[in-house]
């Protein structure tokens, strides 16, 4: 349904970090930057993916803390190496791995508050 999303980060080498780090073990990397002067002024950008950048932050107008966005992780493993490994690139807890039975039986998903303070979630589906 969605093609990408993307939104501003008050510190784009401290999120580049942190993304690259809590990104990878879902097999999501860096693919493209897009820089002040392509965009006419309106900032710079980093956009993460698979195959194609679906995920994008950047340095343009801010966003408040609240921004909430899920990433797909093809299995339980991937959701826990992707919270270690947000933690350890300073991310803060909002939720550790584990079943969530009141969105459906086989949710299971992590949380965490990225440095600008937005929930970042690795969710999968399967048993």
């Amino acid at each position: 349904m969605l093609d990408h999303v993307g939104y501003s980060v008050s510190d784009l080498a401290k999120a580049k970090i942190f993304y690259d780090a809590a990104l990878a073990p879902l097999g999501i990397t860096a693919l493209h930057t897009i820089t002040e002067e392509q965009t006419g002024g309106t900032g710079t950008y980093h956009g993460y993916g698979r195959e194609r950048p679906q995920f994008w932050i950047g340095t343009g107008p801010k966003h408040a803390p609240g921004v909430h966005v899920a990433f797909t992780a093809e299995n339980r493993d991937m959701v826990d190496l992707f919270y270690k490994a947000a933690i350890a690139a300073g991310g803060e807890n909002n939720g550790a791995p584990g079943l969530r039975p009141h969105y459906h039986e086989n949710y299971y998903g992590a949380f965490v508050r990225d440095p600008d303070g937005h929930n970042i979630e690795a969710v999968c589906h399967r048993p």
